[in-house]
């Protein structure tokens, strides 16, 4: 008897690299179903509206379809259309808005998954849900305030407002630079000693200029204390201040789903990358079946996956599970 949506294959997130496993598994002639619990490409939707990426367009470039940008570096816009375009050309199989709520041992298959609006079969689990997710939290007085941003879409809501950006990395040097042009009063408060050594090369010089002149306020080696409702309160190496305030932009970076992946059994690395165990050659987990690919496999590293040099994950997962199943048939 047919076991109900019994698939090869399920892969849990609908970005690029969720995408890329869909398309090996569909040339290797697998069945698959790709559980996206938001729209298409959803963390990249939730990028700032006038975000480029460090990235050419052909290392974005995923089942050989073309990235044609009109810069040397694609926008967020053009992300979401190119994206869009591969998987239409591809006729991928993507459910938006379901989001994978259990991941348990099946009884005809290997795995049994219960999203929030089906229950799936499958002898695989991809798991490629990126680390976009969840903030880094600073877990201090007055975080939970509205006027406190984890997430940053566009400056025009800040113009005529004081704004401090928390942070010194790409985000927070975008959010710097984007509200102080549209008339915001910006303060950077900034743990180390200067900007971050990664930020965009054609971007440092704007920020150091900015911050030179002192067009932007920034407070090095100093951190945030409370934020209350009119002020916050930042520790500097000249003592406390306390600085007048209409909105905190926290660009503290972001983490995986740590919760996620443990609830369905991963196991994660005791230190502090958090780093869910896996094999570094399969990209199998501890759990026979169940891969990784993608940003996720760096846990709290989020500096060391990208697009673009993790796109090969989703082909050496596929042959693995190929590889497995071909075992099978002969045994």
């Amino acid at each position: 008897m047919d076991t109900p949506n019994k698939i090869d294959i399920l892969i849990v997130g609908g970005g690029p690299i969720g995408l890329a496993c869909g398309i090996e598994a569909k040339k290797a002639g697998l069945s698959y179903v790709i559980l996206e619990k938001g729209c298409l490409v959803n963390s990249l939707y939730n990028y700032p509206a006038n975000m480029t990426f460090f990235s050419t367009s052909e290392k974005l470039e995923i089942g050989g379809v073309p990235f044609i940008s009109h810069g040397d570096k694609p926008t967020r816009s053009e992300a979401l259309e190119y994206y869009r375009r591969v998987q239409q050309s591809w006729e991928l199989k993507v459910n938006l808005y379901e989001k994978v709520e259990k991941v348990t041992p099946g009884t005809d298959t290997r795995f049994q998954i219960k999203s929030s609006k089906a229950t799936y079969n499958a002898d695989s689990v991809i798991v490629a849900t990126g680390f976009y997710d969840k903030p880094n939290l600073m877990n201090i007085p007055g975080e939970d305030l509205p006027k406190v941003k984890h997430y940053y879409d566009e400056p025009h809501p800040y113009a005529n407002q004081r704004v401090l950006v928390v942070g010194a990395a790409n985000s927070s040097v975008d959010v710097a630079l984007e509200t102080y042009r549209k008339g915001a009063e910006v303060t950077m408060v900034v743990r180390e000693e200067e900007i971050s050594s990664r930020v965009k090369y054609w971007v440092r010089p704007d920020i150091d200029n900015r911050i030179k002149e002192g067009s932007i306020k920034a407070y090095f080696k100093s951190e945030m204390i409370e934020i209350k409702e009119h002020e916050v309160i930042i520790k500097t190496s000249e003592g406390l201040k306390s600085i007048p305030n209409d909105f905190v932009m926290a660009m503290t970076g972001y983490q995986p789903d740590f919760s996620f992946l443990q609830n369905i059994g991963i196991e994660l690395c005791k230190d502090e990358t958090r780093k869910p165990m896996h094999n570094e050659e399969t990209y199998e987990t501890n759990i026979a079946g169940l891969y990784l690919a993608g940003v996720v496999c760096g846990g709290m590293i989020t500096t060391k996956w990208f697009i673009e040099n993790s796109r090969e994950h989703a082909e050496i997962v596929i042959r693995q599970i190929q590889g497995e199943k071909e075992v099978t048939k002969v045994n």
